[in-house]
């Protein structure tokens, strides 16, 4: 199994599983390999070597001594990563209302349907109205690989 670090067109950094470098780049070229973050297919191999874990040769160095590429890279990695466990903790905890938003929210700040968290599509100017209305609304984008589930 080959574990490639990749890179999309937006500078989202992850990693993918492979069985071959033959196989990443036949997936690559039929647009199978997408950004978990933003779902574009323009991804690209990035540049790694192979690290080897041996106990005699442990780095115990702190993460301020780590070269400032590296550590900026590993930031933007951390923040990637926690803001997707915050988009699956919505998704998780919401009711999906689709196009059906505006509508719903409405009724549950009117008492018309029980209280719950929901989200949904609705137009910016309907998510205007609302807040005119005293009903807390929040836009959030969320990726296609988050929609739905993995295979």
């Amino acid at each position: 199994m080959k574990v490639l670090d990749l890179k999309c067109s937006h500078e989202h950094r992850f990693e993918g599983w492979f069985a071959s470098t033959d196989e990443f780049e036949s997936q690559l070229s039929r647009g199978l390999v997408a950004c978990p973050v933003c779902s574009t297919t323009e991804v690209s191999r990035m540049p790694s070597a192979p690290r080897l874990n041996l106990s005699s040769a442990r780095n115990d160095s702190a993460p301020s001594q780590q070269p400032q590429a590296k550590q900026g890279a590993t930031d933007a990695t951390a923040v990637q990563a926690r803001a997707l466990r915050f988009l699956r903790e919505v998704l998780e905890n919401t009711e999906n209302v689709g196009d059906r938003f505006a509508e719903e929210a409405r009724r549950i700040h009117y008492n018309e349907a029980p209280a719950r968290n929901i989200r949904g599509v609705t137009t910016p100017e309907d998510a205007h109205a609302l807040i005119e209305e005293g009903i807390d609304v929040m836009p959030l984008s969320v990726p296609a690989a988050l929609k739905e589930p993995l295979q």
